[in-house]
This record gives structure tokens, sequence and C-alpha cells, in this order.
């Protein structure tokens, strides 16, 4: 069973992977397109930024939060060796949240859907926790 919970933390790395490489690639066109100064990305200070690096940057740096509590939990499912249908349900929900999430944010950004997913993804992490309490108690 453990090794199911593999499977969606994988692809919340191939996400944070995919996610890098458009906010590489957002940067180096607004450099080229001569938008902004690539002296810019020293300190990150001096200037505005394209909405595309913005939203891209901040959506790369979001991939290191909440989905850090993600990781813990299904890495202690994993290691107390816990077999749970329901964790595994909850963690390909989170994948997919979170995938929408980026979507929305690095796409069209509107506040309310993107929102709903980010709450819709952390409800998956809080459940995630309680079912692994729960299991252990």
């Amino acid at each position: 069973m453990e090794v199911h919970l593999l499977y969606p933390m994988f692809l919340m790395v191939l996400l944070t992977l995919v996610v890098g490489i458009i906010t590489v690639k957002a940067r180096i066109k607004s450099v080229k397109n001569g938008e902004i100064s690539a002296k810019y990305f020293r300190l990150m200070d001096g200037q505005a930024l394209p909405e595309l690096v913005t939203k891209t940057t901040r959506n790369f740096n979001n991939q290191f939060e909440i989905p850090t509590l993600f990781y813990v939990v299904c890495t202690l499912y994993i290691s107390f060796g816990l077999e749970s249908l329901l964790a595994v349900v909850f963690a390909w929900l989170f994948v997919a949240l979170r995938i929408a999430h980026s979507y929305i944010h690095i796409t069209y950004n509107h506040v309310l859907h993107r929102m709903l997913t980010f709450f819709g993804a952390f409800f998956c992490v809080i459940a995630l926790w309680v079912n692994l309490l729960v299991m252990k108690i």
C-alpha cells in the first residue's frame, strides 16, 4: 500500500519541475524582450516585473509551502507502514487540486477559482493528517 503514496508525491515533484521550467522561461523571455533587466534577479529588487514573471515566480514559491505538509504526511504513512485507501484518495485529490491551482494561477488567475483550489488542497492535507492521527491512536 505505501508505494501508492509515492506516485502522488512524485507527481507533485514533477509539477514543481514543470512550474520551475515555466518560471525560468518567463524570466528569460522578459529579459530578451527588454521588459526587465537581468540584473533584477541578483537581489530580486529594483523594478516592476511583468505579470507573467510575477505569477510564475509566486506559483513556484507556492510549491514549497503547503506541499511540504503533504510530503511529510505521506512520508509518515510510508514510514509507519500504514495502509489507507482514504489517504490514497486524498493524496491524489491534493495533487489534482494543486495542478489545477497552478494552471489557474499561471494562466487566467481568477482569484476565486485559485482560492477554491488552494483551500480544497489544504483540506486534503488536513484530512491526511487527521486520518494518520486516527490510525495511530
